[in-house]
């Protein structure tokens, strides 16, 4: 069953309005002021720098009590206009989980606690491309997926999904870890559970595991069953909350495969395939997207791979991919260039 949420996770605790009334003899109108008796809403949570978190709400509103942990100390909060601007004389850790749980109320008091959290400022996130995958994976080669480091930086807070940060079966948020050009991350998503099954954040080496690498970057989905085999979204973020880096729409089905979805199969697949549309993550070839637009799956193996092409350009289309030949599935390494079935 997909995870659906918001752009960010904010839970209330409680609400409450302030009513104010004014009563005659029956025979004139009670007067009653509801104006505004709806709390505030929390819109969305942005860090813009080390130093700065901005909470986004639906009006204008002040903070009663507050407590963030880690904790992170608080010197300045300033109210713009539907923004309030929290500033910190201590920087956030790149991509730290934070967890941020407040009482606000507005103009007319009415108020609201809430819990929410955010990530650290990353201000050194890589350039990275979605390198190739399986979808179809097997007992000696479950599914996987490798990223390519296109420029150095950091990983600590990026955020890779199975489906979009909005709709989503799987996520793993990436620890902190420096990778240059030319590096490969590979992502296991139906791990065994093997003590040998370790994150790699300083040894490239260190894991074993059905399919590690010595010359890429391990990491393990923690509890992941695998990838959708023929229907699906692959998606990196550079934060769980943040904007897009690179996505892969995949689908062996057409148009023609249903009334209700486009010939999506879903709602929360093509919910996520307008997602990627419309943010520019993925090419479609008309108004909306369809599943001809997808990269099809279904000639794949566990060891015949959906890979990126050598020249493609990253167009974020399908014509940038291809299934390579049985056994030359490349993760940790170069793509093969070879054509088992084009796009």
């Amino acid at each position: 069953m997909p995870y659906r949420k918001k752009l960010f996770a904010a839970l209330p605790l409680s609400v409450a309005f302030s009513i104010t009334c004014a009563c005659g003899p029956v025979a004139d109108t009670r007067i009653l002021n509801l104006s505004d008796t709806h709390p505030p809403v929390l819109l969305g949570v942005e860090t813009r720098d080390s130093g700065t978190l901005i909470l986004h709400f639906d009006k204008s509103t002040e903070i009663i009590t507050m407590d963030i942990v880690p904790g992170l100390a608080l010197s300045e909060s300033v109210c713009q206009e539907t923004d309030i601007v929290l500033s910190f004389s201590d920087s956030q850790a790149p991509g730290q989980e934070y967890s941020l749980e407040a009482s606000v109320r507005d103009e007319k008091r009415n108020s609201m606690d809430f819990l929410t959290s955010f990530y650290g400022f990353n201000p050194d996130i890589p350039s990275l491309l979605i390198n190739e995958f399986t979808t179809q994976g097997s007992g000696n080669h479950p599914d996987l997926v490798e990223l390519f480091v296109l420029s150095r930086g950091n990983l600590a807070g990026v955020a890779f999904y199975q489906g979009t940060k909005t709709v989503w079966e799987d996520r793993f948020v990436f620890p902190g870890l420096i990778v240059s050009p030319g590096d490969y991350i590979l992502l296991h998503c139906k791990p065994q559970g093997l003590p040998e099954e370790l994150n790699e954040v300083s040894v490239r080496d260190s894991s074993g595991g059905l399919d590690a690498s010595a010359s890429a970057w391990d990491f393990w989905l923690d509890g992941g069953t695998g990838l959708s085999g023929n229907n699906g979204v692959l998606s990196v973020y550079a934060n769980p909350y943040g904007a897009i880096i690179d996505a892969v729409l995949y689908s062996n089905r057409t148009s023609a495969s249903d009334e209700d979805y486009r010939g999506f199969g879903s709602a929360d697949t093509m919910e996520k395939a307008d997602e990627l549309a419309e943010t520019g993550a993925w090419t479609a070839s008309g108004d909306l997207a369809a599943p001809e637009d997808a990269v099809n799956p279904e000639d794949s193996t566990s060891t015949r791979s959906v890979c990126r092409n050598s020249l493609s350009g990253d167009t974020d289309g399908k014509e940038d991919w291809h299934i390579v030949p049985t056994g030359r599935y490349s993760f940790g390494r170069q793509n093969s260039d070879e054509v088992y079935a084009a796009q």
